[in-house]
C-alpha cells in the first residue's frame, strides 16, 4: 500500500507540469501586452491631462479677460462720473463767472455814476459859491469905475485896494476854473449870453455884440456861471 501511495503521487508529480504548462503560457502572453496597454493609458492619460490643461488655460483666459471687462467697466464708470462732475463743475463756474462780469459791470456802472454825481454835485457847489459872490465882484468894479475920476491922494489909494481886493477875487476864481465870458465883440451865443438891446448899425458886423451891461462868467468851459448881459447888432 505505502508503494502504490508513493508511485501514484510520483505519476501525479511527472503529469502535473504537462498540465500546468497551458496556464503559464497565458500568463506570459499577458505580461507581453501589458507594456502596450501601460503606453496606452499613458497616452490617454498625457491627452486627458493636455486637454485639462488646455482647458484650465481657456478658463484662465477667460476669467482674466472677465476680470479686465470689469475693470473696462468700471474705469468707464468712473470716467463717466468724472465726466459728469466735470460738466456740473465746468457749469457752475460758468455761472459764477457770468455773475462776476455782471457784478464788476454794474459796480463799473456804479462807480461811473457815482464819480459824474460828485462832478456834478462838486460843479454845482462852485457855479453856486461863485454866483453868491459875483455881486461883489461888480460891485468892486463900480467902485473902480467911480473912483477913476477922482485925483485926491486919498482916493487914489483906496482906489489901488479896491483893485487889489479885485484881482485877489478874480485869481481865486481862475484857480477854481471860474472865467470871465468873452462878449465884447463876439458873436451873440445864446448859450453864453443875454441879449437885452438889439440895435441896427452897418458898423458893426451880424448878430455882433457891441456893448456888455454886466459881465458873465462860466466854469470849465461848459458851465455858465451867469450869462452875459449884452447889447447885440444887425
Amino acid at each position: 500500500m505505502e508503494r502504490k501511495d508513493i508511485m501514484s503521487k510520483h505519476d501525479t508529480a511527472k503529469k502535473g507540469p504537462h498540465k500546468e504548462a497551458p496556464e503559464v503560457e497565458a500568463e506570459g502572453a499577458k505580461s507581453l501586452n501589458h507594456p502596450k496597454k501601460a503606453a496606452a493609458d499613458a497616452a490617454n492619460a498625457a491627452k486627458t491631462d493636455a486637454v485639462s490643461a488646455e482647458q484650465a488655460e481657456d478658463a484662465s483666459i477667460v476669467a482674466q479677460e472677465d476680470a479686465f471687462a470689469q475693470e473696462i467697466a468700471a474705469l468707464k464708470a468712473l470716467a463717466s462720473q468724472k465726466e459728469e462732475l466735470a460738466s456740473k463743475k465746468e457749469a457752475e463756474a460758468k455761472e459764477h463767472y457770468d455773475r462776476l462780469t455782471y457784478m464788476a459791470a454794474e459796480f463799473d456802472n456804479y462807480r461811473r455814476r457815482t464819480q459824474k454825481e460828485k462832478e456834478k454835485l462838486f460843479t454845482d457847489a462852485i457855479v453856486e459859491v461863485s454866483g453868491a459872490f459875483l455881486p461883489v465882484i461888480d460891485n468892486l468894479e463900480r467902485a473902480l469905475k467911480a473912483a477913476e475920476a477922482v485925483e485926491a491922494p486919498e482916493a487914489v489909494s483906496l482906489r489901488d485896494g479896491v483893485a487889489m481886493v479885485m484881482r485877489q477875487c478874480i485869481e481865486t476864481f481862475g484857480k477854481l476854473g471860474v472865467q470871465e465870458i468873452e462878449a465884447l465883440g463876439a458873436t451873440f451865443d445864446p448859450n453864453l449870453h443875454n441879449a437885452v438891446m438889439h440895435i441896427e448899425d452897418d458898423a458893426y458886423g451880424a448878430s455882433e455884440v457891441v456893448d456888455v451891461f454886466q459881465k458873465g462868467y462860466r466854469y470849465k468851459e461848459d458851465t455858465v456861471v451867469r450869462h452875459a448881459m449884452v447889447k447885440v447888432a444887425n
